[in-house]
């Protein structure tokens, strides 16, 4: 149990220090197949380490945030093959299916519910009007299911073409830095 404030920024501080000497002994190796490494060796993050606090908080969502969303994709996962026996038994026979597979269970089964950003200018969006300031929510659940993005979005399709351009791991900058180790686990 941390007692203080001081104590939990000491607490922070020694994490920050651990992470940045592993960054250190990454980036200067050839890359491995772990996550500091493919941050440390990734275009878009190999400079994540030079604001500290960005690349604790960041690798703090990675360790505490995957937990939840890692948990309710398998138990959704699992859901839909046992819902669908069909699709069960397809992928029990082809083993080449579980990367789609994988791919669909997160799209029909979004891991998360939505998230919320705060407009900060203001802006126009179907014809309803955005204040700077206001609370906008994404449905994550919804994107997955658009019928303007997705085929037959209802139904589970273990090897649904387009599954990987589910919204899940959210989209462009605000993309989940997890969301290869997500695939993975």
């Amino acid at each position: 149990t941390i007692e203080s404030e001081d104590a939990r920024k000491q607490e922070l501080y020694e994490c920050l220090a651990y992470f940045t000497d592993l960054w250190n002994q990454r980036v200067n190796s050839e890359p491995k197949g772990d996550l500091i490494s493919m941050l440390a060796h990734a275009e878009a993050t190999k400079n994540l380490v030079d604001e500290p606090m960005e690349y604790l908080g960041n690798l703090t969502l990675l360790i505490v945030g995957g937990n939840d969303t890692t948990r309710n994709s398998m138990s959704g996962g699992l859901w839909a093959l046992a819902s669908h026996p069909r699709q069960y038994a397809r992928l029990r026979a082809d083993h080449g299916l579980i990367p789609s597979a994988v791919s669909e269970m997160i799209r029909w089964q979004s891991p998360i519910v939505h998230m919320r950003r705060t407009a900060v200018a203001d802006h126009e969006l179907a014809g309803q009007r955005i204040a700077s300031g206001d609370k906008v929510v994404m449905w994550y659940i919804s994107g997955n299911r658009d019928e303007r993005a997705f085929e037959r979005p209802d139904e589970f399709i273990i090897d649904r073409p387009d599954a990987r351009k589910h919204l899940a791991f959210g989209f462009g900058i605000h993309r989940c830095m997890g969301n290869r180790l997500a695939e993975l686990q």
